[in-house]
């Protein structure tokens, strides 16, 4: 049986993973994203934790077919190049790919986390019957995933599914990427600890503010409500501009439960301009908080092109 080395590099963390052909994590190990430091000296930290695991868990080199890395965009799949991340800005135009293989001669592929998380989700998720689907992941930032005609839109440079800076409500306030109102920076589980912090004068969580919000706090809830109103938005657009068969949301803020999708369910309902687009399923990812390491490491085991 081979093995993948799955590397999914996000905002807060970067999480590596011996994923097998079948699509089951053998090992894993997360390391917070420092920030402090270079991106070449944090890629030093991955290599030295991946020489690891394979170490522990006496995986040889001949088993490996390949590593495969899912990271935030804009980068340039093309160039092997991570190029503006506004979460990631001590990274850009990092050469993720030459850093890598400073200590590895495997081969490497490279996608939009988002990108590989849906096909995570196509490989063994919630999407394994489906032609057309949108995976949406919602935590540090937004992005998602989009599966059309049985295949995965990538776009020109990798960067298809940016969907965190389309605008939603540009009185919202000033996104980091210079626009107003950007999808990310009002529903994303920064965006919510922010506005929570605002609010209530003191630093918050966004599991907090769905705790308070749960427990009664009006301004909390008011919050939180507002949020799922901006993310059912967000899917009415997916919904109307690509016709998915289904809406698939992982990351961070999914992990809320059924309210966020009875609420996005409804909305989807009664304004998606397509009669058959307002019954589509907007569904949990299956894969959960595992999904964007699966998917780097399906970069690797699966045809996507």
């Amino acid at each position: 049986m081979s093995y993948a080395i799955g590397i999914d590099i996000g905002g807060t963390k970067i999480a590596i993973g011996l994923v097998n052909s079948q699509g089951l994590i053998a090992a894993q190990t997360t390391l917070p994203t420092d920030l402090s430091i270079s991106p070449d000296e944090m890629i030093t930290r991955v290599a030295n934790a991946t020489t690891q695991l394979l170490h522990e868990h006496a995986i040889p080199s001949s088993l490996i077919a390949g590593i495969g890395v899912g990271a935030p965009g804009p980068i340039n799949t093309q160039k092997g190049i991570i190029v503006e991340p506004p979460n990631l800005r001590s990274w850009w135009n990092f050469s993720i790919i030459q850093s890598l293989q400073r200590y590895f001669n495997f081969p490497i592929f490279f996608e939009n986390d988002a990108t590989a998380a849906a096909l995570a989700e196509k490989w063994v998720g919630a999407a394994q019957n489906l032609d057309h689907f949108i995976f949406m992941t919602i935590s540090t930032g937004i992005g998602a995933g989009i599966f059309a005609h049985g295949k995965l839109l990538t776009g020109a440079t990798g960067n298809a599914g940016d969907i965190g800076h389309i605008v939603i409500d540009p009185a919202a306030g000033h996104c980091n990427c210079g626009q107003d109102g950007c999808f990310e920076y009002i529903a994303s589980g920064t965006a919510i600890a922010r506005q929570a912090t605002q609010i209530l004068g003191r630093q918050v969580t966004s599991k907090e503010t769905f705790e308070l919000a749960a427990d009664g706090h009006i301004e909390m809830k008011r919050l939180v409500d507002q949020v799922f109103s901006y993310i059912a938005i967000g899917c009415v657009t997916l919904i109307n501009t690509f016709d998915p068969e289904q809406v698939i949301i992982g990351g961070g803020v999914s992990q809320v439960g059924t309210a966020l999708f009875e609420t996005i369910q409804s909305y989807v309902g009664k304004n998606a301009l397509n009669p058959t687009g307002r019954s589509t399923p907007i569904i949990p990812a299956q894969l959960q908080q595992n999904a964007g390491l699966i998917g780097a490491a399906a970069l690797v085991h699966v045809s996507y092109n």
